[in-house]
């Protein structure tokens, strides 16, 4: 190959080779996904990142075809709107055989289609001739494996590792082995379809005669194994089928949106076929995974928080996420996962490192949050479903939510939940913006612990009220006062202690002395959203978050500008995340503001539209906006990434003041409004318990007005103007 240079272990493209281009296109599928350039590649010089990875181990690094020893030509690289099919049109450079021109660019298509099912990354290679002549091509697929940890191409460094074991060839097929310091074995399975010439631990070449107006077909099948563990193999026909026929039985549950504007439904089906391609089934369920490549495993907030988003459209996702969460909530007291009774997890990881406790991961619970988002998420899943039944199983882990709320998570007994990590490996902040430099000082020192988070507190207050909900509907009367009784107290409190006047918001914490971290932020957003606020302070709550040192007209910044540590590049100090901008919204609506809602609204539409595929990443920078331009890129976001995809349903509910309740049953439509972009809005297949509606809301020149276009079943739909 000409155009690639190896230097020690590094490998370069020559400088009048084809220019690489840092975009990737991602499948998934379960706990399989792969990273690819826009070749449909895994390129020795590619991004850190790409790779086909199985249960957290990068199963492929290396995966190209060459078309006689020369990369082949981008003429485009497109997946199909569900996020199922990468297909990559390919042709030749000018061929070259001495000084003949023996194929001029152009004359030859190499069409690859490409899918991921089970463990298993299918390719189907099309070449077609349509020049006057016969061609004879060799066609050569590279390959390697170098089997490292999720962790490990993040960068983290290991001391030791285990050990590349032979391959073993066959006359189609090859298998690569890894044997880690687990003991376990990591294998790769590569089958060939075509006239082999020769196959090696490195390459596949195969001789493909062609004559003019031909076309011949190529199949590679790579197949991921942990220990065990073994997945079906199928052709890749019925892999496409397979999930063609899964997404019309998926769209029969779930309720389907559509808008006056085309570009806003380009928004809706991204997030949606990207909600899709993120959920993976579970023992207990569907579960969206958080985000591909980096947290493709399930997170406890991260899944708590997409199911909220998306329970109005989609409530059987909320159903698998709390069954999940249920089943792994924590039983005992460890250091090391930080785990303690009743605590809900941060994150499941299934890799080797994880395995050998290298990292705590491999169920961890360092987080403050995701309990009391899990008993939230609970009884809306009630009031969306009336599936009392359901919460009564879940009432015990409800309870012991709550208890680890007030005894674990308050250790000094002072009303609120805080935290402080357990171990020097665990996270050193455990909220949502988890960032070692997130919580800090007006002057920009680091925040002491143990940590105190306003959010937090709100989502304790929402956690009880709702739980005093549940107890009640349970005929638990005494302990439904209880807990309204706990709530009312903690609002109080908060309102006093959290108070920063001269900013006229509140303190994103307190340190461990007590002591409110003066700095302006995002998290008053999530406030709102839980009711905290005392009415009389959430207008200048609400102006923070809308001037111009907080809302860049993308989105709300994570830190205001002119904080000590504001960053617009930063992971968390001054970047602008969807799924907070979006929570932000949701609290905007809910103490009645409006039209700074839909502010909001428009803001993330505009990002999304100028965005590669009307996909909004788990975050990006927080430049001003400029005229005519699109949003700064933040480098190593992930994309797509579950609560970014949610945001957009979020944002829906909250301008079209969508509620649910199981009394009737019943629909409300609170004060409906909708941005200046949309003129309707059309929701078909909502199913509220064995209802079924369709129906649109129309902006008229005062108001938003409702039609109902179908109905079967019983179901009263209020409209409250």
């Amino acid at each position: 190959m000409d155009d690639v240079i190896q230097i020690d272990d590094e490998w370069y493209y020559a400088a009048s080779s084809q220019r690489a281009d840092s975009r990737s296109q991602v499948l998934k599928h379960g706990d399989t996904f792969v990273v690819l350039d826009l070749l449909g590649d895994i390129a020795r010089t590619g991004l850190g990142e790409q790779g086909l990875y199985h249960n957290g181990t990068r199963h492929l690094s290396h995966w190209e075809v060459l078309i006689d020893d020369r990369r082949p030509m981008l003429l485009n690289s497109t997946m199909k709107e569900d996020n199922s099919v990468l297909v990559v049109e390919l042709t030749t450079p000018d061929v070259h055989h001495g000084e003949e021109l023996v194929l001029p660019k152009g004359h030859l298509s190499a069409s690859r289609s490409m899918v991921v099912d089970g463990s298993s990354l299918y390719e189907h290679l099309q070449l077609t001739n349509y020049s006057m002549q016969e061609l004879e091509l060799d066609i050569v697929y590279q390959f390697g494996a170098d089997y490292r940890d999720i962790f490990e191409v993040r960068g983290v460094k290991r001391s030791k590792r285990g050990e590349l074991l032979p391959c073993q060839v066959d006359t189609n097929a090859i298998t690569l082995k890894y044997r880690g310091l687990d003991d376990v074995i990591r294998q790769t399975d590569i089958q060939f379809d075509g006239n082999i010439q020769e196959l090696v631990d490195s390459h596949c070449r195969m001789k493909v005669k062609l004559a003019p107006g031909e076309q011949k077909v190529l199949h590679a099948t790579i197949s991921c194994q942990t220990g065990e563990a073994r997945y079906p193999v199928r052709s890749h026909s019925q892999v496409v089928q397979g999930i063609d026929d899964y997404f019309v039985r998926s769209q029969q549950t779930r309720a389907q949106i559509v808008t006056s504007n085309e570009e806003f439904n380009e928004w809706i089906q991204r997030s949606t076929a990207d909600l899709m391609m993120l959920t993976s089934e579970t023992e207990y369920g569907n579960y969206p995974y958080a985000g591909v490549p980096w947290f493709s495993t399930p997170f406890g907030r991260d899944g708590l928080i997409t199911a909220l988003q998306t329970l109005w459209m989609e409530p059987s996702l909320s159903r698998g996420v709390l069954a999940f969460v249920a089943a792994t909530q924590a039983t005992e007291v460890d250091s090391f996962c930080e785990s303690e009774p009743g605590k809900i997890f941060h994150e499941v990881r299934r890799g080797e490192m994880a395995e050998l406790g290298e990292i705590p991961f491999r169920r961890y619970y360092g987080t403050v949050d995701a309990t009391p988002l899990f008993i939230i998420l609970a009884a809306y899943y009630y009031r969306r479903t009336g599936e009392l039944s359901f919460i009564e199983q879940l009432w015990p882990n409800i309870e012991r939510g709550l208890e680890w709320i007030d005894t674990y998570g308050d250790p000094d007994g002072d009303g609120f939940l805080e935290y402080m990590r357990q171990n020097d490996k665990g996270l050193k902040q455990q909220g949502w913006k988890d960032s070692d430099d997130s919580i800090f000082h007006a002057d920009g020192r680091d925040a002491e612990g143990p940590i105190t988070l306003s959010e937090v507190q709100g989502y304790v207050y929402e956690a009880k009220i709702l739980a005093s909900e549940l107890a009640g509907m349970l005929g638990r009367t005494g302990r439904s006062q209880e807990l309204t009784r706990q709530a009312e107290e903690l609002k109080k409190k908060f309102n006093e202690r959290f108070w920063v006047e001269r900013l006229g918001t509140f303190a994103i914490a307190l340190d461990g002395d007590k002591r409110p971290c003066e700095v302006r932020n995002s998290n008053v957003g999530h406030l709102l959203w839980s009711g905290i606020v005392d009415s009389r302070l959430a207008p200048r709550v609400a102006a923070t978050l809308l001037d111009e040192r907080s809302f860049n007209g993308w989105g709300i910044r994570t830190i205001a500008k002119g904080e000590a540590r504001y960053n617009p590049m930063s992971y968390h100090n001054g970047s602008i995340w969807p799924h907070d901008t979006a929570i932000c919204a949701a609290g905007l609506a809910r103490y009645g503001f409006r039209e700074e809602c839909l502010r909001i609204v428009g803001g993330l539409f505009d990002a999304a539209s100028y965005l590669e595929w009307s996909r909004l990443p788990e975050l990006f920078c927080g430049f001003d906006r400029l005229s005519g331009h699109g949003p700064t890129r933040y480098p190593v976001a992930c994309s797509p990434q579950a609560w970014a995809a949610g945001s957009l349903f979020m944002l829906l509910q909250s301008c079209l003041g969508l509620q649910f309740s199981p009394a009737g049953p019943q629909i409300r439509v609170d004060h409906p409004s909708l941005p200046p972009f949309l003129q309707w809005v059309s929701i078909n297949n909502l199913r509220v318990g064995d209802a079924v509606v369709d129906l649109t809301l129309r902006r008229h020149p005062r108001d938003v007005g409702l039609n109902v276009d179908h109905k079967e079943g019983e179901i009263e739909i209020v409209v409250i103007a």
